[in-house]
């Protein structure tokens, strides 16, 4: 029975109590405050998004790009956060004016776990870090937010085990846990972000976004790691001198590769050889780039063979790239014709021929320098040598095998007009006719 009364007691004191804070005037004001700023909050977040529509949630459905959806998913936070800033201003107000900030403080408090739990529905699209957020995270939040987070701090510190010279603690443990979930989660985040901004780069071709994505995720998760090194309290001074010890030994022994992986990267940043050029390397092999990796660039041949080319090559070598910035060649077809021919005729028929190819450069859009164009080569020993010139996109050969298909057809107009086609010939003089006989005779 003495347990019951004193639980009535306490109750009815407390009971007491709060009738009086309600009937204090301070109270009332303070409720006003917390209203004001609620409604001053709301019209200037309504103001923010008319003149900055890309923060208005509704945009968001309408956004293609992903770091319009981020930054118009940040619009809906503009309200709290204006809220939360000026409640934190009114509660030093409230203490210094009102001598009270009771209600203040706990409106900020609950504006406070109201945005983190905005956040988490807004931003964390994983099930179980949602989950961890929401019934881990937030009762965290109050605990720090009404000053009770240290005590459960050093309880957890207290529950510790020693193994040698390193103290592991619950804790440890849970901060561990804790914070590298949330940065791993802001990782992910980051790297998505990224990955997306980089694949909408169109004047990027395909290979490179993938490797400049795969860069930027490996480097978030490796500045994720120190992080998690320090959260973790280790020494990050020893780590760099391991590091730095470890680095010399692979770097004789992986030089090869480091020198590969940093051409790479400079071909990228340069674009000096890009996924669909027609590349000729400096002993001759030639072939399209179809891969571009980070250790080496891989070129198709037109006869199906691949050839893997370490990416030093093309920083400590020199190569050919025909279709880097223009797509256009130029090529010539030689052929001859005999002395006796109307060559200057002849030049205007292949002309006309070469220039009825589809894939050739022609038409009076096309610059006089560009179109086909017919000469004199030299004078051989059987007949006159001449050749064609003409323009075309890509490279004349594989699929487009432009100058096989113009030297049949200069032959079926050269033998359509009756123009002859030489062949070597020889002629045989005998000087000396009577110096067989004589020798006969002397026989």
């Amino acid at each position: 029975m003495m347990l019951f009364d004193n639980l009535d007691a306490r109750i009815e004191q407390a009971a007491d109590k709060a009738a009086e804070v309600l009937f204090q005037p301070e109270t009332y004001t303070q409720a006003g405050i917390v209203l004001a700023i609620y409604a001053v909050a709301w019209l200037i977040a309504n103001r923010i998004r008319t003149y900055a529509p890309l923060l208005d949630a509704g945009y968001e459905a309408a956004a293609v790009h992903p770091v319009r959806k981020f930054v118009s998913r940040l619009g809906a936070l503009i309200f709290p956060l204006l809220a939360i800033l000026m409640l934190r201003v009114s509660v030093e107000v409230s203490e210094n004016l009102l001598d009270q900030g009771w209600l203040v403080q706990a409106a900020l408090t609950i504006s406070i776990l109201l945005i983190f739990y905005s956040i988490i529905r807004n931003f964390i699209r994983n099930r179980f870090l949602a989950v961890a957020f929401r019934w881990l995270g937030i009762p965290l939040l109050f605990l720090h937010l009404v000053g009770l987070l240290d005590g459960l701090i050093a309880i957890l510190e207290s529950i510790s085990v020693n193994l040698g010279n390193i103290e592991i603690s619950a804790y440890g443990i849970a901060r561990v846990a804790i914070f590298g979930s949330i940065l791993f989660w802001l990782g992910r985040v980051s790297s998505r972000t990224g990955r997306d901004f980089i694949s909408h780069q169109e004047n990027l071709d395909v290979r490179t976004r993938e490797v400049a994505a795969k860069l930027l995720e490996v480097g978030i998760f490796f500045l994720i790691f120190l992080l998690l090194l320090q959260i973790m309290g280790i020494n990050l001074t020893t780590l760099a001198v391991f590091g730095g010890a470890l680095g010399v030994g692979l770097g004789f022994g992986l030089q090869a590769i480091a020198s590969n992986f940093i051409s790479g990267i400079i071909i990228l940043m340069d674009r000096s050889v890009s996924i669909g050029d027609y590349v000729e390397l400096e002993d001759g092999r030639t072939g399209i780039v179809r891969e571009l990796n980070m250790r080496s660039t891989t070129l198709e041949t037109y006869d199906g063979k691949d050839i893997v080319v370490p990416n030093e090559k093309f920083i400590a070598e020199i190569f050919t790239n025909w279709t880097h910035k223009d797509k256009s060649q130029r090529y010539r077809v030689d052929f001859s014709v005999a002395y006796d021919s109307d060559v200057r005729k002849l030049v205007e028929i292949i002309k006309q021929v070469v220039a009825s190819h589809p894939q050739v450069f022609s038409g009076e859009d096309v610059p006089f320098e560009e179109r086909p164009d017919c000469e004199i080569d030299s004078f051989g020993e059987s007949g006159i040598n001449m050749f064609v010139e003409f323009w075309m996109e890509g490279v004349d050969d594989g699929k487009n095998r432009v100058g096989g298909d113009l030297l049949l057809m200069i032959l079926e107009a050269l033998q359509e007009h009756g123009y002859e086609i030489p062949f070597p010939q020889r002629e045989v003089r005998i000087l000396d006719k009577q110096g067989p006989a004589r020798g006969r005779r002397g026989a």
